[in-house]
């Protein structure tokens, strides 16, 4: 038993080194975004966080399906048969056949070089540039202005310059890093006091900018959106983003980790839960697989109970097709790949997508996903499960459908993945297990975007306003500095100054309060 307890142990770097080639090979970069350590130099295959076990595999559809009932003998026989020949007359069929992979010539990465002497504003403010500041600047002091001119004067207000936008922006970011939901704990006595932040600006006008800030003061007569408020910042950080970056060609629509920090959630009382606002809004990104860096973000309002809301946009498979449709839509022509998840999966969204020239590779789930034009003998779990690691595939022209079995049954829509080949997951316990090329890909690079998600928590804005505007607002600077971060790492900047993550947090803040220099120590 000990010998082969070690014979175990020798073949588990083995193991590792096989993964971590699996997992360059389908150009998935080092973790970019995560520091030096034990957390970021793992393979994704291993992940055991909470929000990767739920994300990268979704989860069996097992437990919900029974297998059909009993029939006499001979009967499961022309049941196959009558399924088979239905199959093929709507386009299905068993027989596979080789294809080649999107061909994809770009390269992804920075488009623009930054000097070697950038610092963490500079990086930050290609995406919230000056012009961006001085126009908060501006509808602040005009908000504030009309509200005064109907509620009263406020003596103790003074207009707002582009220096206090700055270190206001810069006092609410800093609880990224403190974890402190409280920006007035920076002033306070308390644990989370900062003796050098607090004299900067004196408590009183920060909660004076606090009480009048407004990205856009007031609605336009021909303004029917509810986002309106913050709407022209989302559109300026979106251009940041399509001018500071090229995507690779994997990428992955989802929905971020954005309910709560994890820090406030393990240490919070019921009753501050209890006292918490209901989200109005939901968020979905598309992200860069190979860097984590996340392309675009869609904000869906709850502007009621309505058959658009966000309740039906959790349960309706067609809802969610339109939010990949308005994430995708600059995407047409490029041969991208896209993973999906089980709610947006569909045979119909995919042929779509795939006369706009965007491949897709997607988690099927028959209770979640639309299942329509999907053969039903592929939806339906045997009564006697199959070894682990067999599957079973469909092919209807470049589109495959394949049930995989690993502990419970999987299955995937996919036409960027050849039927033919082959791939494995390889697990630390149980070795390697034989798969689809298709949903090794799909393990590896939902896995490296779990990953980012339990880093990018971590360092989210604690500030918890109110205003739905004003969250989602945040929510966006959130992922503005994440972004800013990846690019930074990818930059000789880098090489010069190596800030793990929350010591780049830490610098911005401190640039952005006009405490350090713009150009890191040598």
């Amino acid at each position: 038993m000990a010998e082969g307890g070690g014979g175990a142990r020798r073949r588990a770097p083995a193991l590792l080194e096989a993964a971590r080639a699996r997992y360059e090979s389908l150009h998935i970069s080092d973790d970019v975004f995560g520091e030096s350590g034990p957390d970021s130099s793992g393979n994704p295959f291993y992940s055991t966080s909470a929000a990767s076990r739920s994300s990268s595999a979704g989860s069996s559809d097992d437990e919900a399906e029974r297998p059909g009932p009993a029939r006499g003998p001979g009967a499961p026989a022309v049941a196959a048969q009558e399924s088979e020949e239905d199959e093929a007359g709507a386009g299905w069929s068993a027989t596979l056949r080789d294809r080649p992979a999107p061909r994809f010539e770009g390269t992804g990465g920075p488009i623009r070089k930054m000097p070697p002497s950038a610092s963490a504003v500079d990086f930050f403010q290609l995406f919230v540039p000056d012009n961006v500041l001085k126009n908060m600047v501006v509808q602040t002091n005009l908000y504030a202005k009309k509200f005064q001119e109907r509620f009263g004067s406020d003596g103790a207000w003074v207009d707002v310059t582009l220096p206090e936008m700055k270190a206001f922006l810069g006092y609410v970011i800093s609880t990224s890093t403190s974890h402190c939901e409280s920006v007035l704990s920076i002033w306070s006595g308390g644990f989370y006091s900062n003796r050098s932040l607090a004299l900067v600006m004196s408590q009183a006008r920060f909660e004076k900018i606090l009480k009048y800030f407004h990205v856009v003061a007031f609605r336009s007569s021909q303004t029917t959106h509810g986002l309106y408020k913050v709407q022209p910042f989302l559109d300026s950080l979106q251009n940041g983003f399509d001018a500071a970056f090229r995507p690779s060609q994997t990428q992955v629509l989802h929905e971020p980790l954005i309910d709560e920090d994890p820090v406030f959630i393990a240490t919070c009382t019921e009753r501050e839960l209890r006292k918490r606002k209901k989200r109005k809004f939901s968020l979905w990104v598309r992200q860069c697989s190979s860097t984590g860096f996340i392309i675009q973000i869609y904000v869906h309002l709850k502007e009621g109970g309505g058959p658009d809301g966000l309740d039906a946009l959790k349960n309706k498979p067609q809802l969610h097709s339109m939010v990949a449709r308005s994430l995708c839509r600059t995407a047409a022509g490029k041969n991208y790949i896209i993973f999906t998840g089980p709610s947006i999966t569909s045979l119909t969204l995919f042929e779509e997508f795939e006369k706009q020239g965007i491949y897709c590779c997607g988690l099927l789930s028959p209770r979640k996903s639309d299942c329509t034009g999907l053969p039903p003998s592929m939806l339906n779990s045997p009564a006697l499960p199959p070894a682990r690691g067999q599957h079973s595939i469909r092919t209807k022209g470049s589109m495959s459908l394949i049930c995989w079995y690993n502990k419970g049954h999987f299955r995937f829509l996919t036409n960027a993945y050849s039927p033919v080949q082959q791939g494995v997951i390889i697990k630390r316990r149980s070795g390697e297990i034989p798969c689809p090329l298709a949903v090794e890909a799909f393990a590896a690079h939902l896995s490296y975007i779990c990953k980012y998600d339990d880093k990018y928590s971590k360092y989210f804005i604690s500030h918890k306003p109110n205003k739905t505007w004003q969250q989602v607002f945040w929510f966006a600077v959130s992922i503005a500095i994440n972004n800013a971060y990846i690019l930074y790492k990818m930059s000789e900047a880098y090489h010069v100054k190596r800030y793990s993550r929350a010591q780049f947090g830490e610098r911005l803040v401190r640039e952005l309060l006009g405490l350090e220099d713009t150009s890191p120590s040598l």
